[in-house]
């Protein structure tokens, strides 16, 4: 099933490249791995599965340890300072910076590690209540914060959009991300790229990419419905 249902995923995003006129190689599939057990992602990874995204640094930590080493780990859930430090090196992306203090640990971390951390940060576009997120407005100021910081990479920014039926309400949700980053590319800030755009999940990635998505986080659509820890 998860076979089946990741080649399904996969034409939905050619289908959606197609109808924008972009390269199926300009969007990264991120399969959402959070509360899934390793046989599932094995079975993922034999589908053309690559890029796996955790929400909780503990399962991350976990996961990485019993599956390849070839697999590339995001951190798309919101990550607690104290966590930092076990995730730095293992999590390729952290899509989830919010705020100028879990910056300046990142950074901490990665200048002790030697190495260097690549992150998004999260805008709370729709200024929904239960989110994290930096508002659009303060995303500009925060990225100025963070940009001088030792051993850290602003890569792009990331939203989680509000839970629809309608996927196309949330087009505009989309599209004012892509179009504050391109606001900020145009200012030229060191040490500041806008390439990855992390938006996007099961009801609504096509309609992300067609609004310039760079990355759609896929859980259910690859996995089937969430199972809940209790």
């Amino acid at each position: 099933m998860i076979a089946e249902n990741y080649r399904e995923v996969e034409q939905k995003i050619c289908e959606a490249c197609a109808r924008s006129g972009r390269s199926r190689s300009e969007v990264t599939l991120i399969a959402v791995s959070k509360t899934k057990p390793v046989e599932m992602l094995r079975e993922a990874m034999e589908a053309g599965a690559e890029v796996f995204g955790e929400n909780k640094v503990q399962e991350l930590c976990d996961k990485y340890e019993v599956l390849p080493r070839n697999i590339h780990w995001h951190l798309i859930g919101h990550l607690q300072r104290n966590k930092v430090k076990y995730v730095v090196e293992k999590a390729e992306l952290i899509h989830s910076v919010d705020s100028l203090r879990l910056a300046e640990e990142i950074s901490k971390e990665a200048v002790k590690k030697d190495i260097q951390a690549n992150i998004l940060i999260e805008v709370n576009v729709a200024e929904e209540e239960s989110k994290f997120g930096v508002t659009v407005e303060g995303t500009e100021e925060l990225i100025r914060q963070i940009a001088p910081l030792p051993h850290i990479h602003i890569r792009g920014l990331m939203t989680i959009a509000p839970y629809v039926e309608d996927p196309e309400e949330n087009r505009i949700i989309f599209r004012t991300l892509k179009k504050l980053a391109v606001d900020i590319k145009m200012k030229n800030i060191d040490n500041v790229d806008m390439d990855v755009l992390s938006m996007g999940m099961t009801g609504d990635y096509q309609v992300a990419i067609e609004e310039g998505a760079t990355m759609v986080r896929v859980g259910t659509g690859i996995f089937g419905e969430r199972d809940y820890l209790v």
